[in-house]
């Protein structure tokens, strides 16, 4: 590989980018790093870190309403652009945090947008470098819609930088983001519509959870509306006026689009080089992440498979070690834990009721739906669901759901649990923790 000036040049210092690189380096690769914008790619500055801080500075409105009940008399203010200008300090040192990660594993860096120029060139900021290998980490971005006025169309990167809170928001969609940005947007007071074009929200979750979500996020004071769709933007005195294929016309000031992430391949000269595209876009890699052409490769969102900070990282870490390191480190895609942020959050792991009964010749489904014990003192409404599908042959618990306070960090254990091939029976068998709202998983019958 001495021919080369890399055994390894990364495109993009993303999650999955940064942590092939840097594993890559330590295994005794001589390995470089391309990034057009800022380290840490989506998930560090417009994605699951920023959004989960907001999430938090937005859930103090419902403490404080809890707090009345509990004897506190509580009087606040919010300030938009404090939560802002502190979200913007945490990510510059996350920035710096990434950046050491890579200088100090001894990888060069090397800012500018990458193109490739042959299979093993890449040329960045008017300079061209050789390696054996070559890596797309570039991540995703998201879709702008295809309709009259789609120049006012903003996107979830919009929300990070917004300058004050505005007092009617109309977000298109209902998956994580639209979910998560609406219900950040619902708590500190902003009078939120989202439209959105299914027949129900969070497509392909269980159907209970869907449901019972969409009856908390009205409660909040979400208007939500289903099986609309906007045809029209346009720009009015002082907002934006949304054409809804239902005939309404929605005034709106923040007029945000997450209706998905498509692949982050433009400029990369992948097409000119023959390297093989899925119908979205995303590049077509094997087992072992590599193209159609062999030095190629990549992982993560640019791939369009599961789109995914832990994904990212476990391909990156992957990819690494087959290519510089054992070879053994491999990554089961079977029973991937996740969580949508909204409020209540929902997390989940495993089979939906309805793709159990695809792949089950019979299922048991054991649901519970409460109040949490910290609300009985509180006059806000709000109920957890939790459920668990079972495998009706073997026992085993092949899906556990939940939506309410909580339910990411009761997720990830009983998703330990899964992977470990836990049966209901001794799910039932484990003491509960009294009172949670986890017990309620280990008391269901």
């Amino acid at each position: 590989m001495a021919e080369y000036d890399y055994d390894l040049f990364v495109v993009g210092a993303g999650s999955g980018g940064v942590r092939a690189a840097r594993v890559a380096s330590e295994l005794g690769a001589r390995v470089a790093i391309g990034e057009m914008d800022r380290m840490g790619g989506t998930c560090v500055n417009v994605g699951c870190i920023p959004k989960k801080l907001f999430v938090y500075g937005s859930h103090f409105s419902y403490d404080l309403e809890d707090a009345r009940g509990y004897g506190w008399t509580t009087e606040s203010t919010f300030d938009w652009a404090t939560l802002r200008a502190n979200k913007d300090r945490e990510i510059a040192r996350l920035n710096g945090i990434y950046q050491g990660l890579l200088e100090r594993a001894g990888v060069d860096l090397f800012t500018g947008q990458a193109r490739l120029l042959d299979p093993h060139t890449v040329e960045i900021d008017r300079t061209r470098r050789s390696a054996a290998r070559i890596l797309i980490a570039s991540g995703g971005r998201a879709i702008v819609p295809d309709i009259p006025g789609s120049e006012h169309a903003l996107t979830s990167n919009a929300f990070f930088s917004l300058e004050e809170l505005p007092k009617r928001m109309m977000v298109v969609g209902a998956g994580y983001i639209a979910l998560e940005l609406g219900s950040v947007m619902c708590a500190l007071g902003v009078d939120v519509t989202l439209v959105h074009r299914g027949e129900e929200i969070l497509r392909g979750f269980d159907r209970d959870l869907r449901c019972h979500l969409h009856d908390e996020l009205e409660a909040k004071g979400m208007r939500i509306l289903l099986e609309t769709q906007v045809t029209a933007l346009r720009k009015a005195e002082s907002a934006f006026e949304a054409q809804l294929d239902n005939g309404e016309v929605l005034e709106t000031d923040f007029p945000v689009f997450a209706i998905g992430r498509e692949p982050n391949i433009e400029g990369l000269g992948l097409e000119e080089l023959g390297i093989e595209l899925g119908h979205r876009g995303g590049i077509v890699v094997d087992d072992d992440f590599t193209s159609s052409v062999p030095s190629i490769h990549a992982v993560g969102d640019v791939t369009d498979h599961i789109q995914l900070t832990p994904v990212a990282l476990a391909e990156g870490m992957h990819f690494a070690h087959h290519f510089y390191g054992q070879g053994k480190h491999r990554i089961d895609y079977m029973s991937i834990p996740t969580a949508v942020f909204c409020q209540p959050e929902l997390a989940t792991v495993g089979l939906t009721e309805a793709e159990a009964w695809h792949r089950c010749q019979d299922v048991r489904v054991y649901k519970s739906v409460f109040t949490p014990l910290k609300l009985t003192l509180s006059e806000r409404n709000e109920h957890t669901i939790v459920k668990l599908v079972v495998d009706a042959s073997n026992d085993r618990v092949i899906g556990c759901h939940m939506a309410g306070h909580g339910a990411a960090e009761i997720i990830q254990g009983l998703a330990v649990a899964m992977k470990a091939g836990a049966t209901k029976a001794q799910f039932d068998a484990t003491m509960g923790i009294h009172p949670t709202s986890a017990e309620e998983f280990v008391t269901l019958r």
